[in-house]
């Protein structure tokens, strides 16, 4: 897919027709949203009047707002709106006669308190889908409690089961169960809009920090089932799997994952060790598993003799897997990166472009990031209120004008 495709912003998305009401902040909510709204939703970002805390959460910034923000909030629209006052929630009912979808990431029993919780919200609107992102759930031990997504790498055995002998625990370096629940938000309510064709009723859902902890510490939570026994720290090899780990070669590091037998002996063959592969140390997987450093020491001194670049376009050229470490930079002009159209740019903005690729329904880059309550007129007068309304309600700050309140 070109960039050019997905930013003309001409074609029709699988979304397009959903009006998404979105009320969440920081990382998991806005993930889930912009995933929709790339194909398509018309997602209308409500925001507190402080606005989305993230906006803040720089250097860098773009004008006010932080990459941090600009990179999950593409294709919205922002209104603030305060919530807390009964006219704020008057308008967010107003929103919702038209809405499929409401989102947000409120402490449990927050809407309630405000008199607009799930049981109400299925009153007024049987269509409506309902999601809720939290960190913990309303019940349990810990039902209520606030989510961070460090704390729940912490608590569902993440840490403990990244970095080696020598680094101790470590914290995987991107938000991975922020934007994994996120992902699971998405994916529960097009179940929830696609159950919603058969029966004709939305139905409310939740996502937690902290299931999806749990959900994605696989192999491990199936190997202690199998085992009873916690992982222990391998650094960058796979505990079922050898192998599968970083090796030096003369230039850069390069990563090796070898899955099944037959690989390995493809493998050894073509880096011209063919007897590696019926060597009986290493036949099988799991004698491998048991022989892990002599066979590390004999494929280090084999890669040792090679360029990162060029072993690992032969490796994956002959179907092997193989690929250089690269940084950050380098993935993002890299020669495959740029013929997939994987980057988008309109403006100032620079993006990286939905990885959903569907042959007729395209995404698209249709706005930029909005800036904090840029559509609330627009937004406003789409729901029947006049300009005499909208300016009332900015004077008395049921909704807010283009600044924030810090």
């Amino acid at each position: 897919m070109s960039s050019e495709a997905v930013s003309s912003g001409a074609a029709t998305g699988a979304m397009s027709g959903l009006r998404v009401i979105d009320l969440t902040r920081v990382l998991g909510g806005p993930y889930c949203t912009q995933i929709l709204a790339d194909h398509g939703a018309d997602v209308i970002k409500v925001e507190p009047p402080a606005g989305d805390e993230v906006r803040e959460w720089g250097p860098p910034f773009h004008e006010e707002d932080a990459a941090y923000f600009v990179g999950i909030n593409r294709n919205k629209r922002s209104i603030g709106l305060d919530l807390a006052s009964e006219g704020g929630r008057v308008v967010l009912l107003k929103m919702l006669e038209t809405a499929d979808v409401l989102i947000e990431n409120f402490k449990p029993g927050t809407l309630e308190k405000w008199g607009i919780g799930n049981e109400t919200l299925r009153k007024k609107f049987p269509h409506l889908v309902h999601c809720r992102i939290c960190g913990f759930g309303a019940d349990g031990p810990r039902g209520g409690n606030p989510g961070y997504d460090a704390i729940i790498q912490a608590m569902t055995g993440m840490i403990a089961a990244t970095g080696s002998p020598e680094s101790g625990p470590m914290r995987i370096g991107v938000p991975l169960v922020d934007i994994t629940t996120g992902l699971y938000a998405a994916i529960g309510i097009l179940m929830a809009l696609s159950e919603r064709q058969r029966s004709g009723q939305g139905q409310f859902l939740e996502t937690t920090l902290y299931e999806t902890g749990l959900a994605i510490m696989h192999p491990h939570t199936a190997n202690y089932f199998m085992h009873g026994k916690p992982p222990s720290l391998t650094g960058n090899e796979h505990p079922n799997l050898v192998p599968y780990a970083i090796f030096p070669t003369k230039t850069d590091n390069i990563f090796i994952g070898v899955g099944n037998d037959g690989t390995f002996r493809k493998l050894a063959k073509e880096i011209g060790k063919p007897e590696l592969g019926t060597d009986p140390r290493f036949a099988r997987n799991k004698d491998r598993i048991a022989n892990r450093e002599a066979l590390r020491a004999e494929l280090a001194a084999v890669f040792s003799q090679h360029e990162a670049e060029p072993l690992c376009n032969r490796l994956l050229a002959a179907g092997l897997p193989a690929g250089p470490v690269q940084k950050i930079d380098q993935a993002l002009t890299n020669p495959h990166t740029i013929a997939r159209g994987d980057i988008i740019e309109k403006d100032w903005y620079k993006g990286v472009a939905s990885p959903i690729r569907l042959d007729r329904s395209k995404p698209s880059l249709r706005r930029l990031p909005p800036k904090f309550s840029q559509h609330a007129a627009e937004v406003l007068g789409e729901f029947g209120y006049s300009k005499a309304e909208i300016d009332a309600m900015v004077e008395k700050g049921t909704v807010c004008g283009p600044e924030r309140k810090r």
